[in-house]
């Protein structure tokens, strides 16, 4: 039976959503905008807390969308902007749960690189060190070694939240 240990608890967790919001709006406060960009599903949970503690603390405009694609097929399924937007001239930030391989990610940043962005910064709640791509996240809440058989679990959608290692 797999045991689990809490990394992280309620209090942290959110502890390191407030401190990325701040390091976001500390990096855009003389931009006129920034646009969340979740990967779905867990992804999307974290920008919207993000934008949350961003509206909260900050005098930009803080967009939000959804970027879809399948994970484990990220080349075969084409990914779905949600909502639909104009990405030109706009600062980007890409958001996932978890880094563990750079795969998503690294192909959540190539969907952008079809538009003229402005800028564009990687944010994840939980960065494994496992890295087969060259990615990296520009803010991250926790950096986490663990091993390849270990799984790390982020629970965001309701509260209390947590991260878990089994």
């Amino acid at each position: 039976m797999a045991t689990e240990t809490q990394v992280l608890n309620d209090k942290e967790v959110k502890d390191r959503i407030k401190r990325i919001a701040w390091q976001i709006y500390e990096e855009f406060q003389d931009q006129p905008a920034v646009l969340l960009a979740g990967i779905a599903e867990r992804g999307f949970l974290l920008a919207e807390l993000l934008k949350s503690e961003l509206d909260r603390i900050a005098d930009i405009e803080i967009g939000i969308c959804s970027l879809q694609f399948d994970k484990d097929n990220p080349i075969e399924d084409k990914p779905i902007l949600h909502p639909s937007t104009n990405l030109n001239d706009k600062n980007i930030v890409l958001v996932d749960d978890v880094l563990k391989s750079g795969s998503t990610l690294i192909y959540g940043v190539k969907y952008f690189l079809d538009f003229e962005i402005r800028s564009m910064k990687t944010v994840v709640l939980v960065d494994r060190n496992h890295k087969r791509y060259p990615v990296k996240a520009d803010f991250k809440g926790l950096s986490l070694s663990t091993s390849l058989q270990e799984h790390v679990s982020v629970n965001i959608e309701s509260e209390p939240y947590s991260v878990e290692v089994r």
